[in-house]
């Protein structure tokens, strides 16, 4: 169900390397909620520079919204969030205070995998909540 999407101006850090980032982001979801490795999504979406904004301003800091599924802790989006954003630095070199990560959860009974609809993560033995 973890879907990642990374947004990056052309010639980012992040574009260099995207099959570490994506086998990152699965290692650091898998390990830290218990979802297998399997369902977890990376996508990389390139945009010309000029094209980010924060704050009605040009910026060229990489982007990352990811959609996992409610029901988790604090301590586990916080956890989730702070390893996310330590792999993806160290894997590309860009500082922390240049890239933001939103999380969004999602009722698992609005995801369908494999054909299944999911169950919210509190009602998911296997979930680390």
């Amino acid at each position: 169900m973890p879907y990642y999407q990374f947004t990056v101006p052309t010639g980012g850090a992040t574009l260099a390397h995207k099959p570490e980032i994506a086998a990152a982001m699965t290692k650091v979801h898998s390990e830290v909620t218990g979802a297998p490795a399997a369902y977890v999504h990376c996508s990389f979406v390139e945009v010309p520079p000029g094209s980010l904004f924060s704050a009605g301003e040009p910026v060229e800091g990489p982007k990352m919204v990811g959609l996992i599924r409610e029901g988790r802790s604090e301590q586990v989006r916080t956890q989730l969030i702070t390893e996310i954003a330590d792999a993806w630095t160290e894997i590309t070199g860009d500082r922390k205070k240049d890239i933001a990560i939103f999380i969004h959860e999602v009722p698992g009974a609005n995801v369908m995998e494999d054909g299944v609809i999911l169950p919210d993560a509190k009602d998911d033995p296997g979930a680390i909540l």
